[in-house]
């Protein structure tokens, strides 16, 4: 089976930001609200931040288990790493996610500025430099015939379109904006010479879900 390089559950505002400005270690998505665009996944059953019974069914759901269908690794930006900038000042900074990253798989930082590896849990975050291309040559290897995913942010989702090195994307836009910070697209039209597209609402109203995939 052909591996492919996805993106999955990404998140935008309506006018193309999927964080906002002023990054930093109490507001990862910088003046975003991650609980407000996010809010279309949080309501539904597999919801894995979920600590009450119950939520809904239906696509949303269905979008939420498949995030990790099929994923041997995955790519990321620095900043989804780090609120940090330049050389690593504090090496001990090991993610956002605590103990037991959501990942469960290789992941691969892109990053002018390399580390060591560490492994918590059953996720080994590598972290390397380079162009697109080879950062994915790299996790193709790592991912054992199966799926990369390319979690974002917004910037390193871009540079992997502007090189052709993407096969499907599902973008969640939820009705905010956010007018500033890191941008996706002006609008998602912009994709359609390369991509096909199908968008389909959520049943909560909460986001658009735009799936595109190759022409």
């Amino acid at each position: 089976m052909t591996q492919m390089v996805r993106v999955h559950n990404f998140v935008v505002s309506s006018d193309g930001y999927g964080a906002g400005e002023g990054q930093s270690l109490e507001r990862p998505f910088g003046h975003a609200e991650p609980a407000v665009m996010m809010s279309w996944a949080g309501a539904t059953a597999s919801w894995p931040n979920r600590a009450d019974p119950g939520g809904s069914r239906g696509l949303d759901d269905y979008l939420v288990r498949d995030f990790h269908r099929n994923i041997g690794a995955e790519i990321m930006g620095r900043n989804k790493f780090s609120p940090q900038r330049g050389p690593w000042a504090d090496e001990s900074w090991q993610g956002w996610w605590g103990d037991e990253p959501p990942f469960h798989t290789p992941v691969f930082v892109m990053t002018h500025h390399e580390r060591p590896s560490f492994t918590l849990s059953d996720t080994t975050f590598h972290f390397v430099s380079g162009d697109p291309a080879s950062v994915l040559e790299k996790a193709l290897e790592a991912a054992d015939g199966k799926d990369v995913r390319l979690g974002g942010g917004a910037d390193t989702v871009r540079q992997f379109l502007d090189a052709g090195l993407i096969d499907t994307l599902h973008v969640a836009v939820c009705p905010v904006e956010l007018g500033a910070g890191s941008r996706l697209w002006e609008s998602p039209d912009e994709l359609l010479d390369s991509y096909h597209r199908d968008v389909v609402p959520s049943p909560t109203g909460r986001a658009d879900h735009h799936l595109f995939w190759r022409r």
